[in-house]
């Protein structure tokens, strides 16, 4: 079924009917002021819920509480902080997880089992729960509350990254929205991020974790900025049903019109963040088509926008095209050279394996643009991937060597 996506002016997290959120300045944050680090969202009905976590060994204590609460896939409430991921805390970190959401579940009214957990920040450090236990009871939540909530969960990033969709179908119309903090330690495979989502469309638990999946697939996990992942990943989402349709099912006529509306907003959030990866100065969009299959696809645009050298290259403005074909060539897929065509933007720098002569000038001034798009064309299949990231800066050195200091 052909579905009507539309995007909110302003759209947000509680953008779907029955969710407020809000947030507070706890002081978690090194940083002094009205730096808000401490918030929560809330669905006045239980909704079903799903998770994508990390795939670190290294489990945050938040990331174990979700794993442990979300098996019978019920949610009231999320409780989230950032300066501090309280990963690498051992049991007095997980009983710091609990207490947080028992603190929450008492403000708001709510079972402690329905409350859910989320952290961002500094490993190894506990949380510092006398500042936690003062500030759960100074959050107000609201309907506009999502604007405060995406705040809250920013660490280095230097932009709010929130969204949401109206999607009308068959006489249905529904709400899809999302927050998203991510800027360093990002990569394919779930990438490293905090990333909330809510609907107010009734959905069976077993399609919305396969939605849930397909929509990370084609966006979160088609991201890269430096090749890094964290301890406390998760991509969680909230259906409250509020919308009044019938439960979707994997077999329901409005399925399609759900995961295209899940997909534009996941896709949404995947490149604000790709755009605002830590001393990022372009968006860079590699896409991969004609590969043998699709993960060949992927694997190959996942590795172009990954390399090291294609970002300096970029970040540089050096039409040094040499580097992403090394990087498709190395990257595990089907690869033949005498049919490779590559382009940059709409100069063709590579045709069936012969490289064509270029005005360097005229790359140079593609390369320096805020977005820059490069296709690589296997010419083996019908298969096809896309996938961002960002240029390689000076900045992003000094970010991450300043980090704790």
């Amino acid at each position: 079924m052909v579905a009507k996506v539309d995007f909110i002016a302003s759209g947000t997290i509680t953008s779907p009917r029955g969710f407020h959120a809000g947030a507070t300045c706890a002081g978690v944050k090194k940083e002094a002021g009205d730096v808000p680090d401490l918030g929560i969202l809330f669905s006045e009905v239980t909704c079903v819920a799903a998770a994508l976590l990390t795939t670190n060994k290294i489990k945050a204590a938040p990331v174990v509480l979700c794993q442990q609460r979300l098996q019978k896939g019920r949610a009231s409430a999320l409780v989230v902080n950032s300066g501090c991921a309280n990963a690498f805390t051992g049991e007095e970190g997980l009983a710091d997880a609990a207490e947080t959401a028992d603190l929450t579940a008492k403000n708001i009214g709510v079972s402690a089992e329905e409350v859910l957990v989320a952290s961002t920040g500094v490993i190894g450090q506990r949380l510092p729960m006398e500042r936690i236990r003062e500030g759960i009871g100074q959050i107000v939540l609201s309907q506009d509350g999502g604007h405060e909530l995406v705040r809250a969960i920013m660490t280095t990033d230097t932009r709010d990254k929130e969204t949401a969709v109206t999607v009308s179908s068959g006489g249905d119309e529904f709400i899809i929205g999302g927050i998203v903090k991510g800027s360093g330690m990002i990569h394919p495979e779930l990438a490293t991020m905090l990333c909330f989502l809510t609907t107010d469309a009734a959905v069976d638990i077993a399609f919305l974790k396969l939605a849930l999946r397909k929509a990370a697939d084609v966006s979160f996990s088609m991201v890269s900025i430096d090749g890094d992942t964290s301890t406390n990943d998760m991509v969680l989402i909230m259906a409250n049903g509020t919308a009044g349709n019938k439960v979707i099912s994997p077999d329901s006529p409005e399925a399609n019109a759900f995961q295209q509306g899940l997909d534009q907003v996941c896709l949404c959030l995947a490149k604000s963040m790709a755009r605002d990866g830590e001393g990022a100065t372009k968006l860079i969009e590699v896409t991969v088509s004609g590969a043998i299959s699709e993960a060949e696809a992927r694997l190959a645009a996942r590795t172009i926008v990954s390399s090291p050298l294609v970002k300096s290259a970029v970040h540089g403005n050096d039409p040094n095209w040499g580097r992403i074909v090394a990087a498709a060539g190395r990257s595990g897929a089907g690869v033949v050279e005498s049919k490779v065509d590559l382009y940059l933007g709409d100069i063709c720098l590579v045709k069936a394996g012969k490289p064509l002569p270029f005005s360097e000038p005229s790359v140079v001034e593609l390369l320096g643009r805020s977005e820059v798009p490069i296709s690589l064309h296997l010419n083996l299949g019908t298969a096809e991937a896309t996938a961002w990231g960002c240029d390689l800066s000076e900045e992003y050195v000094t970010i991450n060597s300043q980090y704790t200091t």
